[in-house]
């Protein structure tokens, strides 16, 4: 088996700037800067976008009309006849060996500049029989340098390029840098992991990405990068996973028959078959001298609460305090209420700690909890943060070593902390939960989010939990009827929601804007004077949008969920809301500007309660494919499915964006489009730490090198190797 190459003198050559490489003048450097290409490295990995396929050229007698044809020929005369009104011809007369082709334009006029006498070209199009002649209309043209040899068939690199670089340009340079520098590549696979999984070798696929001679080459160049692109992901999660399990130590909790038993009682209702395996789950990772870390992903209206309940009973039966964070202050009340309504015959204290309290308040809270006092404590995200700024002497937010105080010290915060669940973060990325992992403690951690997550996302994002998935609604669960609305329809909606609101229902009204200053489409604000003044004039109408203060937000909210507010006009941030069980009716407007997974958590909304829900979507003049989108919507119910379908429909995106999750974003590979390779990479990385936990040897070396130089910083993995 080779060695991998030392890193010093090889990776020195792919340092070299390109305005020191032979054949790339300063102009030309100075352009390829413009794209982020500075150094031979750069290039190397500036893969091509598309390939265009080159036809084998034919001689002019092998034509036939309206069969496509490639011609390489020389241009012989290019003529430009302006017709008037705006029209043109432009002609250029092709000679290919001993016969002439005529190319021809309509009213484009500024191709005039791109065609000189002499030029070498290659030309390809649907040629047809015109005035004698062979003749193509407006055919792709190709420059073929002097000096180069005419093109053969096969696939033709398109590179993403800048103003004043053309194709040909960059091809030439592409070639130049691959067949000087490929060879220098550092191999990060050993030999054998490499024939093991069919992989070519790391020179060999840069050259035929950029090269390909035939389709079969490509795709094997292609499988080599997108493979080594997740495996490399995937081991880094691997590995945080890993480390989890041996670096940390959490109390085991053990969920004894006797355990089960008292928590089942507390539930009047019997337990779905997917919330029992959930809850087996949880039990048995809790039982582990080890910190859970377990993401619970349930569809709308599936029973997280009950999951949630449990584990935090069981860590109270154990002796232990657990935390429940939830996203919002008027939800961590709604939780504290929940809790304290099932629980209120039992002696399980709970507390509520946000950072909305009066200062007092927090004091006297957080000295309880210190004391061991509180069982429970619901609260906001910053209920950590909290704990520590109740404290005699507040932190200073301007400091920049207030964080790692607050950090340090939240550890006191508990008497004995076993378990944090994190309720509503469906963008709670790896980064983010890292900071709640280094407080010095070793509870369990429970993630759960009622957004569907598509399973290759679930594998990236979330690479490092296991997953327990919800997809059974409880018994009794109340339908939501979804309809499509129109302007001609949308009085006698109104007239209907007027109806359902005397019987004393509540209702929703959805908006993609806070104001809308084209006139266009209604925003919030307009939305909500319009219905205030008119179909709702003999109701209480609510406002809550995101350019509220926090303060202004949880006060819409609580008027909404208390009932003091009947309708609650929105923008998206009820999204993730409270639960208000007499809330039955819903209006979305401009619904074709929202996701498919969006919208199944603004439905989530309603029919939490004994009343069936009613939803009506309005969107002005929606794109076919908005339009089809929102007809699978109004068809399904099932969160997974629309994930799924989400997922294909708007790409992956910016899944992956550093700001949200604080993971690098992807290069080559597609969530989508490489799910199969996914799938591989992910059992082949668990497999390879499994066996070798840091990739130690020097056979390892250079994989170890590019995990740690990808995620290291993100996944916090510097202390490996």
């Amino acid at each position: 088996m080779n060695e991998p190459a030392p890193a010093t003198a090889t990776s020195n050559r792919l340092m070299t700037p390109l305005a020191r490489v032979n054949g790339i003048d300063a102009l030309r450097a100075d352009l390829l800067a413009r794209i982020g290409l500075t150094r031979v490295r750069d290039l190397l990995f500036h893969f091509p976008r598309a390939y265009e396929r080159v036809p084998e050229p034919q001689r002019v007698g092998a034509l036939q009309a309206r069969v496509p044809a490639t011609l390489v020929g020389v241009i012989e005369e290019v003529e430009l006849r302006e017709l008037g009104g705006n029209r043109s011809i432009l002609g250029v007369l092709l000679r290919c060996e001993d016969d002439y082709v005529r190319l021809v334009w309509f009213n484009q006029p500024f191709l005039r500049a791109r065609y000189r006498f002499g030029q070498r070209v290659v030309a390809a199009g649907v040629p047809r029989m015109a005035g004698g002649r062979w003749e193509i209309a407006h055919p792709t043209v190709t420059e073929w340098p002097e000096g180069s040899a005419p093109p053969a068939a096969g696939l033709l690199p398109i590179y993403p390029l800048t103003e004043g670089l053309s194709q040909p340009v960059m091809r030439r340079i592409a070639q130049r840098v691959v067949a000087g520098y490929a060879s220098s590549v550092i191999e990060v696979f050993p030999d054998a992991f490499r024939e093991k999984h069919g992989l070519l070798g790391v020179g060999e696929a840069i050259r035929h990405i950029h090269d390909p001679v035939r389709d079969e080459v490509l795709e094997s160049a292609r499988h080599r990068f997108i493979y080594q692109e997740l495996l490399v992901l995937q081991l880094a999660l691997a590995i945080r996973r890993h480390q989890w399990t041996l670096d940390r130590r959490a109390p085991p909790l053990a969920a004894t028959p006797k355990i089960r038993a008292r928590i089942e009682r507390l539930f009047p209702f019997e337990w779905t078959a997917d919330q029992r395996k959930a809850i087996d789950e949880v039990a048995e990772d809790m039982a582990r001298p080890y910190p859970m870390n377990r993401l619970l992903q349930g569809d709308v209206g599936t029973g997280k609460t009950v999951v949630a309940i449990f584990a935090m009973l069981v860590a109270v039966a154990n002796g232990h305090q657990a935390a429940l964070m939830a996203p919002t202050e008027v939800l961590a009340r709604q939780h504290a209420r929940t809790l304290a309504k099932k629980l209120e015959h039992g002696r399980v204290r709970i507390a509520l700690l946000t950072g909305g309290q009066p200062r007092s308040e927090r004091v006297r809270v957080c000295d309880a909890i210190r004391r061991g006092e509180i069982d429970i404590v619901v609260g906001t995200h910053a209920l950590a943060h909290a704990a520590v700024a109740a404290q005699a002497q507040e932190p200073d937010a301007t400091d920049p070593s207030a964080e790692s105080i607050l950090e340090r010290e939240t550890a006191n915060a508990f008497s004995k902390l076993g378990l944090v669940v994190i309720d509503e973060q469906h963008k709670f990325g790896v980064a983010q939960r890292a900071v709640l992992k280094q407080a010095g403690l070793d509870p369990h951690y429970l993630v759960m989010t009622a957004t569907p997550i598509p399973r290759t996302v679930s594998m990236t994002l979330f690479g490092d939990l296991d997953v327990s998935s919800l997809r059974e609604a409880p018994p009794g669960r109340q339908p939501v009827h979804t309809y499509w609305g129109s302007d001609a329809s949308r009085g006698k909606w109104w007239a209907f929601c007027g109806r359902k609101l005397e019987e004393g229902r509540q209702a929703y009204v959805i908006l993609p804007l806070v104001d809308d200053a084209s006139g266009m489409d209604a925003g919030a604000t307009q939305a909500y004077e319009t219905l205030a003044n008119g179909p709702f004039r003999d109701f209480a109408v609510g406002l809550v949008h995101g350019r509220m203060s926090s303060d202004e937000k949880d006060e819409a909210m609580r008027r909404f969920g208390e009932g003091e507010t009947r309708v609650l006009v929105a923008t998206s941030v009820v999204e993730v809301g409270i639960d208000v069980p007499n809330a039955t009716l819903m209006t979305i407007e401009g619904a074709d500007r929202f996701g498919l997974a969006q919208l199944h958590q603004l439905r989530g909304r309603i029919s939490r309660g004994i009343f069936p829900g009613f939803l009506c979507l309005f969107a002005q003049e929606p794109t076919d494919d908005a339009r089809s989108r929102l007809d699978a919507f109004i068809a399904t119910r099932d969160g997974f499915a629309l994930a799924e379908l989400d997922l294909k429909l708007r790409g992956p995106g910016d899944l992956f964006g550093t700001r949200q999750h604080g993971l690098p974003p992807l290069r080559v590979a597609d969530l989508i489009r490489d799910a199969a390779m996914v799938e591989q990479a992910r059992a082949d990385a668990r497999a390879l730490i499994a066996e070798n936990p840091k990739l130690d040897g020097p056979s390892w070396h250079a994989l170890q090198t590019m995990v740690l130089a990808r995620y290291g910083k993100a996944l916090e993995l510097g202390h490996v190797g």
